[in-house]
């Protein structure tokens, strides 16, 4: 791969990203807009993983998956925002060939990996409701940490292919990338090459990583649905309910997004709906996920604040110690 990077970089050695650059009048308020919603969903993320981590009575399956979700989210937004907002301060944004290869590999690899996550926490919720019984004996620790553990390398591993296709294309100019970072799409039209079999190799390998986890969810749900109206008590249904209600509606969230993304003509046609579409699963997502999570489960809304209240106590104890 990385021969193929040499040789392309021979007829092309960058491209600038556009990004929001036709709103020349607003980049202040972008960039300052950009910034906080980057800062909350580190904070929002980072939070969630130190709670899981840190209190023992969250090590459950359901909270494991949860962490390794809101890892994701850093990575995945980091991967994005901070050349955005380079952007907004930059004349022009001027990216390497092989970083944007990087970028987009990474981009790939975290949203693959997404994919997988929902899907392995639509099966814990799945096991739990539908076989209550029989859960703690099948999802053991070990279970879950083989189940993370797949979701990442073959996350990782995917979009290998997608990369290397793309890296056989030849990149000749024009050199600008209509957008704010570097996507499949934008990519492929600065292709000076025939690019047919590349957009249809990635374009079947993306309908397999994305459509195939979203019905094996679909399924988990339909069986989880039935189950909770076999329950005789309302009280009962509801409970069981809000064990997976946060998962269905980030779940609902990111494959909303990406429906409308990758299906909807207008959204492939228009490269201003492309970025706002874009801007919806790469940054806001991220940072309404741990929102969602904390304000629909009581148990990590308990854990948050207690790690509040412990931070603040132990900077108090740090701040007498000085005085001292």
């Amino acid at each position: 791969m990385a021969k193929l990077l040499r040789l392309n970089q021979t007829a092309i050695d960058g491209f600038i990203l556009l990004g929001f650059s036709d709103l020349c009048e607003s980049q202040v308020l972008l960039f300052l807009s950009f910034l906080i919603i980057y800062i909350a969903t580190i904070t929002g993320n980072v939070l969630i993983v130190v709670t899981v981590l840190s209190q023992h009575r969250l090590h459950t399956p359901m909270y494991w998956f949860l962490s390794n979700l809101s890892f994701l989210e850093i990575c995945y937004t980091t991967n994005i925002i901070p050349r955005m907002l380079l952007g907004f301060l930059l004349e022009k944004s001027i990216i390497l060939f092989p970083v944007c290869m990087i970028q987009f590999y990474l981009f790939a690899s975290l949203g693959t990996t997404e994919c997988l996550l929902l899907v392995m926490m639509a099966y814990d919720r799945y096991l739990a409701i539908c076989y209550p019984l029989h859960y703690a004996a099948v999802m053991t620790g070990r279970v879950c940490t083989q189940l993370a553990a797949g979701s990442w390398a073959c996350g990782f591993l995917i979009p290998m292919i997608t990369v290397s296709v793309v890296s056989h294309l030849t990149f000749c100019g024009p050199k600008e990338i209509n957008h704010f970072f570097c996507d499949f799409k934008p990519l492929v039209k600065l292709s000076c090459t025939d690019s047919y079999s590349v957009e249809t190799t990635v374009s079947i390998l993306s309908s397999v990583v994305t459509l195939v986890p979203f019905l094996l969810i679909l399924v988990s749900y339909t069986h989880i649905l039935r189950a909770i109206l076999r329950i005789p008590s309302a009280t009962g249904r509801q409970k069981a309910f809000s064990t997976c209600s946060s998962h269905l509606i980030v779940v609902t969230t990111f494959y909303g997004t990406l429906i409308v993304m990758y299906v909807a003509p207008s959204a492939n046609d228009s490269p201003a709906l492309n970025k706002v579409f874009s801007l919806l699963y790469t940054t806001v997502t991220p940072m309404f996920n741990p929102i969602i999570y904390s304000l629909r489960n009581q148990e990590v809304r308990e854990g948050v604040k207690k790690l509040l209240r412990t931070m603040v106590l132990k900077g108090s104890k740090f701040k007498i110690t000085l005085c001292k």
